[in-house]
């Protein structure tokens, strides 16, 4: 008999879809929208064109045990929406830190999900962080307007290798203050 470690993570509500973490069925859905170029592009770690496999070990690494990383699923599957609108995941770092990423399929873009999402995540604070981090490529301005929407302030720019971009790419940083 196979037996899957149920991770616990909790299922988080938001007003129009539940965050909860990922399930092995979700691979499909995740491998269609990471396949496009622009959801790649606008991240760090997705690489493009995605590797057949890729979305399944994204998955077993999220429901690892002693995993630094916790993701879940934006659901919206209860309120009539798709079961996978897109991800979004906090990272353990120093001093009672985590840092927010996430991104939404193309077709939910400019729907106030992500915006959602964060909010959502931002009130449970399932890590208890004191403070939140998180990055975006400047030249997704959408997606800092997620971060900023949701009070994060801006800290400063840097840079982040893109997997999908093969390069370093200029970020603009923020920080939400919890305490």
């Amino acid at each position: 008999m196979f037996q899957t470690t149920i991770s616990a993570q909790p299922v988080i509500e938001a007003e129009r879809f539940i965050l909860r973490p990922l399930r092995r069925s979700d691979a499909g859905l995740i491998s269609m929208y990471t396949a496009d170029k622009r959801i790649a592009e606008g991240t760090r770690a997705i690489p493009h064109p995605l590797p057949p496999g890729a979305a399944e070990n994204f998955i077993a690494r999220s429901l690892a045990e002693g995993r630094s990383e916790d993701v879940w699923v934006l659901d919206g599957s209860d309120h009539g929406l798709a079961e996978v609108l897109g991800v979004i995941s906090l990272t353990r770092l120093e001093d009672n830190q985590s840092e927010v990423g996430f991104w939404v399929g193309p077709g939910f873009w400019n729907t106030g999900f992500a915006s959602e999402a964060v909010a959502a995540l931002i009130a449970a604070n399932p890590h208890r962080a004191r403070t939140l981090m998180a990055e975006v490529f400047q030249d997704n301005p959408g997606s800092a307007r997620v971060l900023t929407h949701n009070e994060f302030a801006y800290l400063g720019d840097a840079e982040s290798w893109s997997v999908a971009r093969n390069a370093r790419v200029p970020t603009w940083t923020y920080v939400k203050k919890l305490d």
